[in-house]
């Protein structure tokens, strides 16, 4: 069920999109029940891939991260170090999710009109390939929720606008601590954590 917020964010999605008058919209969503649950109430036909799923957190999914370094602080560590690289134990990497996503990629550069319904690594990935950002640069896109990222190609590359719904959303963007040593002290290790978690 969505929350209070995510009802919100999905009504305003639905009169911003019919306020766009794009008859030829598709719409596409991961499998997971948050991006369905938006999707239907647009009351729109839209498709699901797998491969819009959110980056797998493996033994890490669900936690904060006050949580990763309280009982995993080696593994948040080597993530702060190469957050591109980094394999989540039982999880993916940027990198794999990169991998996973070409095909959705390639679909996207033939089509016109498409509303991805996605999670914030998935749109990282989404908007480095279309935007040409670098590794290093990917794990660490703004990408603020609640807010529509329109793409529109230009020459050599594409325009993005974002366009904030009015919907209450926390910050969930880390830049990358100034200490990403395994021994460092947790507060180091937490130093970039966003205020509301």
């Amino acid at each position: 069920m969505l929350a209070d917020e995510e009802h919100e964010f999905a009504s305003a999605l639905g009169t911003y999109m019919h306020g766009q008058c794009i008859s030829d919209l598709k719409v596409w969503t991961s499998h997971m029940k948050r991006t369905i649950q938006t999707a239907e109430a647009l009351g729109v036909p839209y498709e699901q891939w797998k491969a819009l799923n959110e980056i797998d957190a493996g033994v890490c999914e669900d936690m904060t991260y006050e949580e990763i370094q309280e009982h995993y602080p080696e593994e948040f560590a080597l993530r702060d170090q190469d957050k591109y690289r980094y394999r989540y134990p039982k999880g993916e990497s940027y990198e794999d999710l990169v991998q996973r996503l070409e095909p959705v990629i390639m679909e996207l550069e033939r089509q016109e009109n498409v509303l991805v319904i996605c999670h914030q690594a998935v749109m990282r990935c989404l908007l480095a390939y279309f935007l040409n950002k670098t590794a290093h640069e990917l794990p660490y896109l703004k990408c603020p929720l609640h807010t529509v990222l329109k793409l529109t190609p230009v020459a050599y590359g594409c325009k993005v606008e974002s366009v904030f719904l009015n919907v209450e959303a926390v910050n969930t963007h880390r830049d990358k601590p100034v200490n990403v040593d395994v021994d460092r002290e947790p507060a180091e290790a937490l130093e970039t954590v966003p205020d509301h978690i």
